[in-house]
Formats: C-alpha cells, structure tokens, sequence
C-alpha cells in the first residue's frame, strides 16, 4: 500500500467532505500539522467539527480554518489565544463543546481503544455534566463522558518511516499520538522522512498501521503563543 505522497494536498485527495469531523493533533502551536491544516483551507471544506485542544491563534494554525469559515464546531479545551474564536462565538457563528483538557484527552485515547464511554470526577456538580449520565461509585459521583472518534486525523511527528511509523518530540506527543488512533483514516506530515529500519523501534510512538498517508512537510514556522523571557538584572 502506498503511503507516502508528495504534498499535503495530494494526501488529503479523497479524504475531505463537507459536514466532515476532524481531529488536528498538537499542542498550542506546538505539533501542530501546518501543511496539511494549508492543504484543508485550500480544499474550501466547509461545516467542520475540529477535536482539537485549541484553536490556533488568529491567522495561523487552525486559525486559518476559521478566517475562512471552514469550522461550524469546535470540540476544544483552550481556546483563550483566538480573538476571532471569540468574536465568531459569541455572533452565533461558530458551535463549542468545552471539555476540561484531561478529559479531552481521555475521550480521545478512549475512541482510539474502541471504548464507547468512560466515568470520571471530573465536571460533577458543574455545567461540564449537563445533560449526562451521573452514577455513584463507591460513594463517589461520576460523569459519563463518550469517547471520541473522527473522518479524518491529521498529525505531525518529528520523524517518521515510508510505512507509517512516528516519533513525537516533547510536547508534541500532546494529542499527536490518541489522535493518530482515533481517526477512520490518519494523514501525518513529519519534519524527516526515513526508509524502514531507520527508526530504533523502542522509540516509536504511533505504530504504522494507524498511518494511511505521509508526507515530509516543508517550511515549517513553529510560532511561539506567548513569549516570555527573564528582564536582566539590574546591574
């Protein structure tokens, strides 16, 4: 099976309909999938739902996708850093799921495993379980909370093989890795494409049979949400 394709928009050919969901993996503007997040603003997409932590910031990441008004609904937990999420939101525009970020997280990983719904603390007692199913254990009150599945993933890794196989650096194996498991059908762009063999198998995070398509990104910017740095010493 071929997986690897030359650019992003040739390996999301097919893939895209309107009324899709989607999951964009990354952290912040951290791993994110800068070239396949470009390729989806240029297929004019329309009426997304997007599972992803946040949003990107105004004209970049995700962000581009609501410039356009691609997105109908964000399923998110952080989107603080998005002036125009904002402004869409609240005019009407643009549909929320909040989640609290752990549960996020779980909700993904759980569909990745094929586990329909799981029970956690977590929103008990607060608008997070309006609507759910509240059950005691053990003295304890939990939310149900539904895993969660998507049309399309699309994540990006530090280095990744012609069969499929990823390695994340860091921080961006927040999200990356349960989303890979969680799409019907997985695109990932990598910063270096290796030949099978290339990669040391114990440092492999997503295994290639979650992997349908890959391609090797190109002019990555990696933007910084909030730079903060230490003022020197008054001397």
């Amino acid at each position: 099976m071929k997986k690897v394709y030359s650019d992003a928009v040739s390996a999301l050919d097919g893939l895209v309909f309107d009324g899709m969901t989607l999951m964009a993996g990354g952290f912040g503007l951290c791993g994110i999938p800068e070239n396949l997040i470009d390729a989806l603003v240029a297929s004019k997409v329309k009426d997304m739902t997007v599972i992803a932590n946040n949003c990107g910031v105004d004209g970049f990441g995700l962000g581009k996708l609501l410039d356009t008004r691609q997105i109908r609904k964000m399923v998110s937990s952080y989107v603080g850093e998005n002036k125009l999420f904002a402004q869409l939101y609240l005019a009407g525009e643009l549909e929320i799921e909040f989640n609290p970020q752990g549960t996020l997280a779980e909700r993904i990983r759980a569909g990745g495993a094929g586990i329909p719904a799981f029970f956690t603390k977590t929103g008990v007692g607060t608008i997070v379980a309006d609507g759910k199913e509240v059950r005691d254990f053990d003295g304890y009150k939990y939310v149900m909370e539904r895993g969660l599945t998507a049309d399309l993933s699309i994540v990006k890794a530090w280095k990744g093989d012609t069969e499929g196989n990823l390695v994340y650096r860091m921080t961006a194996r927040n999200f990356n890795p349960m989303m890979a498991t969680a799409g019907k059908f997985t695109v990932a762009e990598v910063e270096e494409l290796v030949e099978p063999g290339q990669l040391d198998p114990d440092t492999i995070h997503t295994p290639g049979i979650y992997v349908k398509r890959i391609i090797q990104g190109t002019n990555y910017e990696k933007r910084i949400e909030q730079r903060t740095i230490r003022q020197k010493d008054a001397a």
